[in-house]
């Protein structure tokens, strides 16, 4: 895969790029605390087309963020920028978590960019007073980064994961490492505690779209959208990276 640095209006965001020529290419992005490495499997498994995953601002190597306060709408300017700079006319894409919510908005925003997409573990529920407490509270023990990254895989991770396939609390703990204490602070405001309603969005989508989610995720189950319950909680695409990628092969067939 080839590094792409592509500035945008939130800052320079990496691009990891897999080039087929003459193929409708599939973009993926990833959830708060991971990296475009989430993606790895999926990747692998698609071998007739191209394939760009992203680091999201503040993760990864998409460290120099330029503006102070983005947000969720700036996401989704900055996927549109991203395909523009790339030349992509027309693409699929692919998110997990706030990767989705980035999706949702920018294919609202810009329906004729988009095939179709795929959105695993979207949170749909804005930011409200009780949520910017909570995590107010669970900052402070972001000194205490061990113990806060373990609360984080009792989210992110059901207990049979965590047993399973213990390699997905190292990738997590290397990912989250490469954050700052401020970079979390950064990410949680403009995605989770200051997020506005994602449901309004479901309701405009008129292109083939496709969700998945675990079983025991926070997340709600669109009611409007073809939705796979698999095993796990908030990380399919490492739970059930086989499931998710059935998802995707499915997308590019409609």
């Amino acid at each position: 895969m080839k590094n792409r640095t592509i500035k945008s209006s939130i800052g320079n965001i990496e691009c990891y790029v897999k080039e087929i020529k003459g193929s409708t290419p599939i973009i993926f992005l990833h959830g708060v605390y991971y990296d475009h490495n989430l993606w790895n499997y999926q990747i692998s498994r698609v071998t007739d087309r191209t394939t760009i995953a992203i680091d999201m601002p503040l993760h990864g190597r998409s460290k120099q963020i330029s503006k102070k306060d983005w947000t969720m709408e700036d996401c989704s300017i900055m996927l549109l920028e991203i395909l523009d700079h790339l030349d992509i006319q027309k693409c699929y894409a692919v998110g997990h978590s706030w990767g989705s919510m980035t999706i949702l908005r920018a294919a609202v925003k810009a329906p004729n960019r988009f095939k179709g997409i795929g959105l695993c573990n979207m949170p749909l529920e804005e930011g409200n007073v009780r949520t910017r407490l909570q995590f107010k509270f669970q900052h402070l023990l972001l000194p205490f980064r061990k113990f806060y990254t373990q609360q984080v895989m009792k989210t992110m991770f059901s207990n049979e994961t965590l047993q399973q396939k213990p390699q997905v609390a190292e990738y997590l703990e290397i990912s989250m490492n490469q954050l700052s204490n401020m970079d979390i602070r950064k990410t949680d405001r403009a995605v989770i505690t200051h997020v506005e309603s994602g449901f309004p969005y479901l309701s405009e989508i008129n292109i083939p779209a496709l969700t998945i989610k675990g079983k025991d995720d926070y997340v709600p189950t669109p009611s409007n959208l073809k939705t796979q319950i698999v095993n796990g909680k908030h990380t399919s695409p490492l739970e059930q990276p086989e499931a998710v990628t059935e998802m995707i092969l499915e997308l590019i067939k409609r």
